[in-house]
């Protein structure tokens, strides 16, 4: 009996797999005391036709960081009101971005636990969704990934989601950079970026290049760096759709950090994009796997999807964006 329910969880998870994250299984949670986040959250419901259900508005401290009680209390609420159906979040706020150490996406997925990010330069927790296929997260592991919308600057969000609603089912041409620096710091994913066009250059035009990025930089898919600021950041052009990241200890502070924050990839074009907001040292697994997100990407995850799935220890880490961006999904 055990052995046939899980042949048949297998399957329902390949199915889902097939369908992906979509928007009856997508919350929208915002601050319903913030009039740029309700605006937003509204608008973003009604371009994405969220069911009204999944629309939550809870009273949100407007500050950068909350505590984990404050986090316990907002979640218990938010999953009163919340259908069952729902496997996933956007929170739409530019404040708070952290809960203590833990950054808000992964507080609110799986709530707070000591592991996700209180060892600071030590591995911490990892997570189940990593590389994995299909996506019930919330049915097999019990958590919602969260993907936060800064809202703050109304203009900036609403060209996020329409960029998001462009790039759905569109199969861009474009390139994939993957960039190796000089800061040695930063530059450790440099080491996998072989492995990356060996896996993938049959599927997704790849180029490896160097810093510094002397020429302006056209139809960008994905951009994976490391450095504290991205001094090439004016010179890139993205598609609609298109992931950019630079890993670094605090790209995931958006405000008042000595270094750049993950909302300027967004300011320049992105539709998504990932930072730390507490010192996670450079262990690789606390920052995306470019052939991991470009694997599901390119195989019509959603931006959600495709970055949840690769982070191994997402504790530190925010995820910021436009969720429901499909770029390789079923044409429009």
């Amino acid at each position: 009996m055990l052995r046939l329910l899980f042949c048949g969880l297998v399957l329902l998870a390949g199915h889902a797999g097939a369908e992906g994250l979509n928007p009856a299984l997508l919350g929208v949670v915002y601050n319903r005391d913030d009039r740029s986040s309700t605006e937003i959250a509204r608008y973003y419901a009604e371009r994405r036709h969220i069911p009204a259900g999944n629309l939550i508005g809870l009273q949100v401290p407007d500050r950068t960081v909350l505590s984990r009680g404050e986090l316990k209390q907002l979640r218990d609420a938010m999953l009163l009101k919340l259908p069952t159906r729902v496997q996933s979040l956007l929170l739409v706020w530019s404040r708070p971005f952290a809960v203590e150490c833990m950054s808000v996406t992964t507080a609110f997925a799986a709530g707070y636990q000591p592991g996700f990010c209180e060892p600071g330069c030590s591995r911490t927790t990892s997570s189940p969704l990593f590389d994995t296929a299909g996506w019930l997260p919330a049915d097999t592991a019990g958590w919602l990934p969260a993907m936060l919308l800064p809202s703050a600057d109304t203009a900036l969000a609403r060209a996020v989601i329409d960029r998001g609603i462009k790039a759905d089912g569109s199969q861009p041409p474009g390139t994939v950079y993957l960039v190796r620096t000089q800061d040695a710091e930063r530059n450790v994913r440099a080491a996998g970026f072989a492995e990356a066009e060996a896996m993938l250059s049959n599927r997704l035009r790849i180029v490896a290049i160097a810093t510094p990025v002397k020429t302006s930089l056209i139809d960008i898919l994905a951009y994976f760096t490391g450095a504290a600021r991205v001094e090439e950041l004016s010179a890139l052009s993205f598609r609609p759709g298109a992931a950019a990241d630079h890993l670094t200890s605090t790209g995931g502070v958006l405000e008042a950090s000595h270094q750049m924050s993950a909302v300027e990839w967004l300011r320049q074009g992105a539709t998504a994009s990932y930072g730390t907001v507490s010192e996670p040292c450079n262990h690789l697994g606390k920052f995306p796997d470019p052939s991991v997100f470009l694997n599901h990407y390119r195989r019509g995850d959603t931006l959600l999807e495709a970055y949840w799935k690769s982070v191994a220890m997402p504790g530190q880490g925010l995820f910021i964006g436009e969720p429901l961006a499909r770029p390789f999904g079923p044409q429009q």
